[in-house]
């Protein structure tokens, strides 16, 4: 399947070739949807904790004698239901990462460049590179496109000038071809691949 391909200021810069395996492939939203929830999963720091009740400062000392005082008996004073006492069945500190195999994520990562395909908000450009690190002029480059959401995706690493003039930007996200994920292509309205991100893309997901 052929594609324009576009400069940074939307003028015509030849076409090129997508592998139809990578970009025409049959979308599948449960996969996407299960690569999203383990990309969230794995985002959080799971670094919550409560005290549990040996874990509460205090002395292990039976504060009365067993009968007697007419109060309820206890052993100390760091059980849940007393003040500054100890939490039942609190958070603790793990990982919340589930497991996903390598070849579903490799699916859903295909299923993500092929949604984009097949809803036309896929933009090749020849390459993202600026002249100068300024954000007014990129915005108005990317004005010319006519969207204001957007992941820009490049080669194997980010021009310098084009990461700062884009990074003040709402809404407009830049991400090497190593970097491309199924969360970030599916958060924002329009995908833009460079011809070395496509290269690299065909190559990552094709091995």
């Amino acid at each position: 399947m052929k594609v324009a391909v576009k400069t940074i200021d939307n003028k015509d810069a030849g076409e090129i070739s997508l592998d139809k395996a990578i970009f025409g492939a049959e979308v599948r939203a449960d996969i996407m949807h299960l690569m999203v929830t383990y990309q969230q999963d794995k985002r959080q720091a799971g670094t919550h904790k409560a005290k549990e009740r040996s874990e509460v400062s205090g002395t292990g000392k039976k504060p009365f004698k067993q009968k007697g005082t007419g109060n309820a008996r206890r052993g100390d004073n760091k059980r849940n239901i007393d003040r500054g006492g100890g939490v039942v069945h609190g958070p603790r500190v793990r990982s919340h990462a589930t497991d996903l195999p390598k070849q579903v994520r490799k699916a859903a990562l295909i299923s993500a460049l092929s949604t984009k395909a097949k809803e036309k908000k896929l933009i090749i450009l020849d390459e993202a590179k600026a002249k100068d690190h300024k954000t007014k002029p990129m915005a108005a480059n990317i004005a010319k496109f006519g969207f204001d959401s957007a992941l820009i995706v490049g080669g194997k690493e980010i021009d310098a000038n084009f990461a700062r003039a884009t990074s003040n930007l709402p809404k407009v996200d830049v991400l090497p071809s190593q970097g491309a994920n199924v969360y970030d292509i599916l958060r924002r309205d329009v995908l833009v691949l460079t011809k070395d991100a496509v290269g690299d893309l065909t190559e990552r997901l094709k091995g």
